[in-house]
């Protein structure tokens, strides 16, 4: 029950944060320690699907909630004070980074292991350190691709798609593709989901069916949504365990383009030290939390 719930509380804060153009719900999973889980259970559902299907279930629970009860308040807070919101994820994505940089140089083998889920038995992911690894040329490349392409995505023009409220066989279809291609920046860290909803300008159209409930805008979306992170988990998952240090040098390039984006300039007055408090207190939560964590699986 203890573990249900703080999956719950998980959820609950990467749906809030989903709300939020620049924060990305991927970089959140990797702050909360639940971001290889996730991709895992989403890729291989078929092959224990009550155990993932009830773990995910458990998460998107906690997501929903998060999404419906801080649709307004979050906005409200981060309308009125921008500046040290905004610094405040900005101190919990840098405190992430170093740990995430030792996935690449302390790489980590996936081993099987029982894990015991409603009376049953089933194979997960259990990660063994392998050893100290160099810093290839072609990871460093990786870094640099996934900082371009995140730091590019913020020039895209906002209202590409031109979507509306109105539901025709063409905005339907186009409901699917945007939601494809969210679910992808879903699934990659550094990439908002919300800022591709502005991009397609569906931003304020989805704030506005969650909190109507207008199952006839979110319905397709979600389709799409659904499709683009099953197909992209997978294929993430594959690579991470091809390839660990490629892809993991192109997360962190996500995350520090993911820093630019978000970025909200220079405070001024008495919003500097307010924003550096906020500051170092996104960066003392998150780094007191991966430590937490290193020393609970030490145990």
């Amino acid at each position: 029950m203890s573990k249900i719930i703080i999956r719950l509380i998980k959820g609950f804060v990467i749906g809030a944060s989903m709300l939020i153009p620049g924060v990305s719900g991927g970089t959140m999973a990797i702050i909360l320690g639940i971001y290889d889980e996730l991709i895992h259970a989403v890729s291989n559902i078929r092959k224990a699907f009550r155990a993932h299907g009830l773990l995910l279930l458990n998460y998107a629970l906690g997501g929903t909630a998060g999404i419906v009860a801080l649709s307004g308040p979050l906005l409200k807070l981060v309308t009125w004070r921008p500046v040290p919101c905004m610094c405040f994820f900005m101190g919990a994505i840098v405190a992430s980074i170093p740990s995430l940089f030792g996935r690449v140089i302390h790489p980590q083998a996936p081993d099987a292991a029982e894990i015991r889920m409603g009376g049953m038995v089933i194979k997960g992911m259990k990660h063994r350190p392998v050893g100290r690894e160099r810093l290839r040329v072609t990871s460093l490349l990786a870094a640099v691709l996934g900082l371009a392409i995140a730091v590019g995505l913020y020039y895209l023009p906002e209202n590409l798609f031109g979507a509306s409220d109105q539901l025709t066989p063409a905005s339907a279809l186009i409901l699917v593709v945007a939601g494809f291609i969210i679910a992808i920046a879903l699934v990659l860290p550094g990439i908002s989901g919300s800022y591709m909803l502005l991009v397609f300008g569906m931003y304020n159209l989805a704030l506005q069916a969650v909190q109507q409930v207008n199952l006839l805008f979110l319905a397709p979306l979600a389709v799409g949504v659904a499709a683009g992170t099953f197909g992209t988990a997978k294929l993430l998952d594959r690579l991470m365990e091809r390839h660990p240090q490629f892809i993991f040098m192109l997360i962190i390039g996500f995350m520090l383009g993911s820093l630019y984006d978000i970025f909200p300039g220079l405070p001024s007055g008495a919003e500097i030290p307010i924003s550096i408090g906020t500051f170092a207190a996104g960066f003392a939560i998150i780094f007191l939390l991966v430590s937490f964590q290193g020393k609970k699986k030490e145990i």
